[in-house]
């Protein structure tokens, strides 16, 4: 038999044991209810008897003292009749509670229901006393001692009436209390039964059930313990056909199918090592290849910038002379002045590029004017700008001076402005705006392109990681050593698209890269 169905049965006796164990106490439990609602009652009842003796009491004295007096009888009916309505009201709740308790007893015998029949007789008499005591009240005859007669009658004759009914009740009362004793200790030696099966119930089903399939479960452990630790030589027993024993039957046959893989792997593993150590070597010299070729590319850089800024600085020195000499090409040699040193700049920009590829970023920081490092960039970029038919605005530049690399910031900006001519050139559009605060102020290039797709945002600052939207090819490496830059100034750079409508340049989506730097405190 399968371990399902025994655990199904143990489980189907448990939860019919659990049913049973319920269904007694909750029968118990309705008996004793049953009987305290029943206790309630007859505490009712007595009470009503209590309070009946109090009205009878009130009677007795009213009528005795209109007896004294000699009332005339109409009067003595007057003063009785309060006394009587509450004393006929009683009798009538009771009777009412009475007859409940006939019908409520049906299932308690035949002697219950005689003895509540009793009461009812009994407040029927003790009615028609009253009736009889009112009746010779009411009579036109002031003779004192014959009233009196009708009130004593009522008294002697309703007292033991009154008393016999209470004595029934508490009767009554007293075989309830003695029958909710019985039913507790019935109810004991059921729990007591009930808890003595259960614990031989669990007992019987820990041991038969639970406690052999648990020593087989711990071979089964232990044949995992020792795979664990590539010992595949596993032989468990085979001789149950049931769920545990398949486990035994499975973990056999991957024992052995992994014994025959750790052959084939130790083989492939001596291979490969001597695969990777052969390209190992390859990657070695591969290396040593391209920190050659690099050193040259570096190399190359410095010796092209050097060779370029001899004659540039030749033609600066001449245009200087010729500047400075006035007469009508002063104009020109201004120009042919403004040109070379800006293509110094341009060089300096590579040598930077260059050793900032190298991983070296070295920063010459000094104060720095903001609307002189703006004039710069508007001035380096406006040609581009201008043939790409695009207008580049300024706003309003704060007074205000960066403590900060002077040609790394500019670089900085100017690449900004000119990815921004780039990508943006259908909405026409590009802003530098600056904003100052109390210790910051913040550079932004705004444009009115066709925006970067949120999916696309993340990565932008990364290197060598390029969106693919239209608007963000071409970012890559110059964004991320933007970042670079700016990062080692101890500044930010953020990128938003859309614009916010308030720095918008039109309704198209807009990219707004914004730098904050830090302010010179001196």
């Amino acid at each position: 038999m399968s371990l399902k169905t025994l655990l199904g049965l143990g489980a189907l006796a448990l939860g019919v044991g659990t049913w049973v164990t319920a269904l007694i106490l909750w029968l118990g439990l309705l008996a004793v209810s049953d009987r305290l609602d029943a206790t309630l009652k007859a505490e009712q009842r007595m009470s009503g008897y209590a309070g009946l003796s109090t009205q009878a009491a009130t009677f007795l004295v009213v009528a005795t003292e209109a007896v004294q007096r000699e009332l005339p009888a109409d009067t003595r009916l007057e003063r009785l009749e309060p006394v009587v309505e509450n004393l006929r009201s009683s009798f009538a709740r009771l009777q009412q509670n009475v007859a409940q308790a006939v019908e409520e007893a049906q299932d308690l015998g035949l002697d219950a229901q005689s003895r509540f029949g009793t009461q009812s007789l009994g407040l029927a008499r003790m009615e028609a006393l009253l009736s009889s005591t009112m009746r010779g009240l009411g009579e036109d005859d002031i003779d004192r001692p014959r009233l009196q007669a009708h009130i004593d009658s009522f008294a002697t004759g309703f007292d033991p009436l009154l008393s016999q009914a209470v004595q029934t009740e508490q009767l009554f009362r007293n075989d309830i209390r003695a029958d909710i004793v019985a039913l507790r200790q019935k109810l004991t030696l059921a729990a007591i039964a009930i808890a003595v099966a259960a614990v031989l119930m669990v007992l019987a089903f820990y041991f038969g059930l639970i406690r052999p399939q648990f020593a087989r479960l711990d071979r089964l452990r232990e044949a995992a313990q020792k795979i664990g630790q590539e010992n595949f030589a596993i032989d468990l027993p085979e001789t149950r056909r049931d769920e545990i024993g398949g486990l035994y039957a499975e973990t056999n046959r991957m024992a052995h199918a992994l014994a025959a893989r750790k052959s084939a792997v130790e083989q492939d593993r001596a291979q490969l090592s001597s695969i990777i150590a052969a390209r190992t070597e390859e990657l070695r010299a591969a290396n040593e290849t391209l920190a050659e070729i690099d050193e040259n590319r570096r190399r190359f850089f410095a010796d092209v910038s050097h060779e370029l800024r001899t004659p540039l600085t030749v033609i600066l020195m001449e245009a200087q002379i010729g500047r400075a000499a006035g007469g009508p090409d002063a104009d020109a040699f201004a120009t042919i002045e403004a040109r070379a040193a800006r293509l110094n700049r341009r060089i300096d920009d590579l040598l930077r590029v260059a050793r900032s590829d190298s991983g070296q970023l070295a920063l010459d920081p000094a104060p720095v004017p903001l609307r002189d490092l703006i004039t710069e960039v508007h001035e380096e970029i406006r040609a581009e700008a201008d043939n790409a038919g695009m207008t580049l605005t300024l706003s309003d530049i704060p007074d205000v001076t960066l403590t900060c690399d002077r040609n790394w910031i500019r670089q900085v900006l100017v690449g900004l402005v000119r990815n921004a001519i780039r990508h943006a050139r259908d909405g026409g559009q590009i802003r530098l705006d600056a904003r100052a605060g109390d210790q910051t102020t913040e550079i932004a290039v705004i444009d009115n392109g066709p925006g970067i797709a949120p999916a696309d945002q993340p990565g932008i600052f990364e290197r060598f990681t390029q969106s693919g939207s239209t608007s963000a090819q071409g970012f890559g490496i110059g964004l991320a050593l933007a970042r670079w830059v700016i990062d080692s100034h101890d500044g930010t750079i953020t990128l938003e698209s859309p614009v916010a409508r308030a720095d918008a340049l039109s309704d198209a989506p807009g990219t707004k890269i914004a730098v904050r730097l830090s302010l010179s405190t001196g």
